[in-house]
């Protein structure tokens, strides 16, 4: 070869006068970097499903970032906050004065829990019925309260008429020592009399007479065995009762001054026998009975 020939082979270097570095050459692929054999169908088509949710994930986050580009664009649109007065120095509390401990007292408890008071009439402690405007009475209203004032005043007339003193010898003088004691009874009340030498005084459950009866008629049945003896003013009468009603207390105070009256004098027992006042009056109301609506009222039959 002619030097000629061997200057056109020479490579051309650059400016600088530096020979170029040689670029390494590319190794062949590792085992692990070699792309993977052909998949069977079915795992082809997992793998685009597998890569949509990132799809949907690169597509959410411009939609996150928007609300802060929003509160971006708002900071500046704020007005700028009221200047707040300053607080004004609050005034120093003033001292409460301490109260002084209030004994409690003890509350009323309801009525069953309350002791009743001692010798009151039945019904005493009752709070009194709210009565209603009167209201115009019919034809048989009226006389139906008629007839009941007639039947009322006949029993005052009969026990007003058998107070007849009766006609025997000289009555009994007590001593001052001498009591004579009796029981008599009426429907549910029992009363036990003590009958003493005085004046004519007459106290039940340590009340007078005219106040713990409140109607005359009882006052005159109480005292009706007295008058009609004629001891009405030698001797003082005193009772104790209970149970029952105000009338049927009135009837067992009549029955057992009847009896200390025989105690006393026994030539007075077959008058008093024959007017019926010993005579114990057993009457009194029918219980009620279960699946009647009274003691013998029974509740309407209805076939259908």
């Amino acid at each position: 070869m002619t030097d000629e020939e061997r200057q056109d082979e020479t490579p051309e270097q650059p400016a600088g006068g530096e020979p170029e570095a040689e670029q390494p050459q590319a190794e062949p692929p590792a085992a692990d970097d070699q792309p993977p054999a052909e998949q069977p169908p079915a795992e082809q088509a997992e793998q685009p499903a597998a890569e949509e949710p990132q799809a949907e994930q690169a597509e959410d986050q411009p939609a996150a970032e928007e609300p802060q580009a929003e509160q971006a664009e708002e900071q500046p649109a704020a007005e700028p906050a009221a200047e707040t007065p300053a607080a004004e120095p609050e005034a120093p509390a003033e001292p409460t004065p301490t109260a002084e401990p209030v004994a409690e007292q003890p509350r009323p408890g309801p009525a069953a829990e309350q002791p009743k008071a001692k010798d009151q009439p039945p019904g005493a402690e009752l709070e009194p019925i709210a009565i209603e405007p009167e209201r115009e009475l019919s034809a048989e209203e009226r006389a139906r309260l008629e007839a009941e004032e007639e039947e009322r005043a006949r029993l005052e007339a009969e026990a007003e008429a058998g107070d007849e003193p009766l006609a025997h010898g000289a009555r009994v003088e007590l001593s001052t020592d001498t009591s004579v004691q009796a029981t008599g009874k009426r429907k549910s009340s029992i009363a036990r009399v003590v009958i003493r030498a005085g004046d004519g005084g007459f106290v039940v459950n340590s009340r007078p007479l005219d106040e713990y009866f409140p109607r005359q008629y009882l006052r005159t049945l109480a005292r009706q065995p007295l008058l009609t003896a004629g001891y009405e003013s030698n001797v003082n009468v005193a009772v104790r009762v209970h149970g029952g009603g105000i009338s049927g207390q009135a009837g067992a105070v009549r029955h057992a001054v009847a009896r200390a009256l025989c105690e006393i004098d026994p030539d007075l027992r077959p008058e008093l026998k024959r007017r019926g006042l010993l005579t114990r009056d057993a009457r009194r109301k029918e219980r009620r009975k279960a699946g009647l609506k009274k003691a013998r009222k029974r509740p309407q039959f209805s076939k259908r």
